[in-house]
């Protein structure tokens, strides 16, 4: 089952475009992770926030890549752009109008 996590990321003031930046770097381990789509976002009512859509082959297939060692350090760059903040939410999907 897919499993989407979408995620609010509130940057340090004046950072937003660093963090986007770091988060749209091209990245081959995603999709061989599990990883199906990985979109970025902005607002520009919210211009602190980056938004952040995964969709993964499953949870579990999430959180075996949040091991690894290149998830880990994208993840470790990331930590001095952000202010602390963030929110989201994690769901399994169960179906779409757009495929079968």
């Amino acid at each position: 089952m897919t499993f989407a996590n979408v995620a609010t990321l509130d940057s340090a003031p004046g950072r937003r475009d660093d963090l986007v930046a770091l988060l749209t770097r091209p990245s081959d381990a995603l999709e061989a992770l599990g990883c199906l789509a990985y979109e970025v976002g902005v607002n520009a009512e919210e211009p602190d926030t980056v938004f952040v859509l995964e969709l993964w082959t499953s949870a579990e297939a999430h959180r075996a890549s949040l091991q690894r060692p290149e998830v880990r350090d994208s993840i470790a760059a990331a930590r001095p752009l952000l202010s602390g903040g963030s929110g989201g939410l994690r769901f399994d999907v169960v179906g779409s109008p757009l495929r079968e």
